[in-house]
């Protein structure tokens, strides 16, 4: 359980700036690894609404994340990290659930600091660093008692505004004492959300030597890796919903595309193909030269 882990770790270590892609589903992961990609990302928005129709605001469990995060991490060999919101409201449900995506397989999470209900009408703001700090040092000693490699990812939402539907007040100073104090509490990388790039330089200089420094959605220099979310999903509904108003306004979808030549390969095709071909051989069963189309 501990392999993809240690794969994501190894990537970190590396020095090499790498692309976490979008995966919100098995077969999205799929594509992601067979393009080339060494990591994968499950985001929460994109998760709560893709497969729940519902925001990301608090209302979407752990239980519902790890449910989506374990479908796709089965169906990949590169490691996954997942949007673990904030892992709920004790250190005894930090612990419970980092357990759980261990034993799920996941490779890496984020934890965050705002307080529930959040990106809402809700003028929430943030956790206190103390709180914060004890829900990490709960993840890793899940960790420790459970034997896994899991990456710890500390999200500071300081620079996550009210203006922007977050909980932090856009300072930089306290976004970087938060972000040391979660490092000291155990976190393997922080990452600064909804921090726009031309902000992110002198946060990520004063983490340097400290923690590995992740993005959202960009890549920036002296930064380990990004995490990009957001272009899969939105494409993909918005594509339907154009697609179903075709369908109902004139009984036909002229505008699909049915073009996917990768798909047999995608989904193992030719693997359950060969399996079930050389089931029908010993048994004296018929066989075709091909299975589905």
């Amino acid at each position: 359980m501990s392999e993809k882990a240690r794969k994501l770790r190894a990537l970190i270590e590396s020095g090499e700036h790498f692309i976490a892609a979008e995966a919100y589903s098995a077969i999205t992961g799929r594509i992601v690894e067979h393009v080339g990609f060494k990591a994968a990302y499950l985001g929460g928005h994109a998760c709560s609404a893709f497969h729940y129709a519902i925001p990301d605001n608090g209302i979407f469990s752990q239980v519902e994340q790890l449910d989506q995060a374990t479908r796709i991490a089965d169906a990949m060999d590169i490691p996954l990290v997942v949007d673990a919101d904030t892992l709920g409201e004790t250190v005894a449900d930090a612990y419970h659930f980092t357990r759980r995506y261990i034993q799920r397989g996941i490779a890496g999470y984020h934890v965050e600091d705002e307080v529930n209900p959040k990106h809402s009408t809700h003028l929430n703001g943030l956790c206190s660093i103390s709180d914060m700090q004890w829900r990490i040092e709960a993840a890793v000693r899940a960790r420790k008692d459970s034997g896994g490699d899991l990456v710890i990812i500390a999200r500071c939402d300081e620079m996550y505004d009210d203006q922007k539907g977050g909980g932090g007040k856009s300072n930089p100073e306290e976004a970087i004492h938060r972000a040391k104090a979660y490092a000291a509490a155990g976190a393997d990388a922080v990452v600064f959300a909804s921090c726009p790039p031309q902000d992110q330089p002198p946060l990520i200089a004063a983490m340097k030597g400290i923690v590995p420094v992740c993005t959202l959605g960009f890549n920036l220099p002296d930064t380990a890796f990004t995490l990009s979310t957001g272009w899969g999903w939105m494409t993909a509904a918005a594509n339907h919903l154009k697609m179903a108003r075709e369908l109902m306004e004139t009984g036909t979808v002229q505008s699909a595309n049915y073009a996917l030549a990768e798909k047999q390969a995608l989904i193992g095709q030719p693997f359950y193909d060969d399996l079930i071909r050389e089931w029908a051989h010993k048994t004296g069963r018929g066989t075709r030269d091909k299975g589905a189309a």
